[in-house]
């Protein structure tokens, strides 16, 4: 793809959240391009699940097609959840001390461990493929690598929470004690960790307690 297919493509994304609703002829006559060019990048954005279209009916002549962003699409352009989050815990551990950070980051762990629960079963080869999906929905980019001995390396090349952990470690380890509770075993290691060292990811050695 080109660099200016990329750059229209986001242009008219830039137009949608500026103008929440627009047509395929609003579209042309701003970007001055033919209808049948921003016809062919809106299929690929909504393809993509960035936009979504609604038929809407007029007072004279046929229906048009209003394009706008899908919550996909809205959150493609930058966030600064991180930063927020992270300001809020260090508020709350001021006015109520650490303990009250570590039963925040026990709960998620209860909360999500409750989540998947149900979901992460079967052998113990079956648990490691199913966390790794969940893992990969919320962003953590993982590769699963087995070894001749069956332990896997579960490699996390993303963590959507990073500034946190950075400065609340305890967030790395509820995830290592979530990960033995759905893997139903107690030898997992954590070999590499991304918010407490300079590596590209964060390594777990899993392995099945026989």
């Amino acid at each position: 793809m080109s660099n200016n297919t990329n750059s229209t493509r986001q242009v008219i994304l830039v137009m949608l959240k500026k103008s929440h609703e627009l047509t395929v002829s609003e579209m042309a006559q701003q970007l001055e391009i033919t209808e049948m060019a921003v016809r062919r990048h809106l299929q690929g954005l909504e393809k993509e699940g960035l936009i979504h279209s609604k038929l809407e009916r007029q007072p004279m002549g046929r229906p048009t097609h209003k394009y706008f962003l899908t919550l996909q699409g809205d959150e493609s352009f930058p966030r600064n959840y991180g930063n927020l989050s992270l300001e809020f815990l260090q508020d709350l551990e001021k006015i109520s001390g650490t303990e009250v950070i570590e039963k925040l980051f026990e709960q998620r762990r209860e909360r999500l461990q409750q989540k998947y629960g149900s979901t992460v079963n079967g052998d113990f080869d079956e648990r490691v493929e199913t966390l790794a999906r969940i893992q990969n929905e919320n962003g953590y980019m993982v590769e699963v690598e087995k070894e001749d001995d069956g332990t896997y390396r579960f490699i996390e090349y993303n963590c959507p929470i990073a500034k946190v952990a950075s400065a609340y470690p305890i967030a790395c380890n509820c995830e290592q004690k979530l990960f033995k509770t759905l893997l139903n075993t107690d030898d997992i290691e954590r070999e590499e960790c991304m918010a407490k060292e300079n590596t590209p990811s964060c390594v777990y050695r899993l392995k099945e307690t026989k």
